[in-house]
């Protein structure tokens, strides 16, 4: 239940960052009204706080979130910009989510 638990709270951070990034990039090269920027940068600040729900040290959290942030980078931009990984995206997609699965899942011994 821990690791379910975490995985759905970087999954909700993921969405919080990249939601927010999205909304500042659509205001600031596609045109689309300040409230835009504005909504981003709230969704954006949401992503700090959720993102210390983790019960992990901060490097770990962040070393983690940012594999699964690729993953999400790729998936938002498929459906969102109509984007196709190509078969590189996906393999260091893979490959970045077994890194972070190892630094944040990996039993320690103390």
């Amino acid at each position: 239940m821990i690791v379910l638990r975490s995985i759905v709270i970087f999954l909700f951070a993921g969405l919080c960052e990249i939601g927010g990034g999205y909304l500042i990039w659509l205001c600031l090269k596609e045109g689309k009204p300040m409230y835009y920027a504005f909504l981003g940068g709230i969704i954006l600040a949401f992503y700090g706080i959720v993102a210390t729900l983790q019960t992990a040290n901060f490097a770990r959290v962040y070393a983690t979130y940012g594999g699964v942030f690729i993953v999400l980078s790729l998936l938002w931009s498929y459906k969102m910009d109509n984007y196709i990984p190509d078969k590189y995206d996906i393999i260091g997609a893979l490959v970045a989510l077994v890194g972070v699965c190892i630094i944040y899942y990996t039993p320690r011994v103390n």
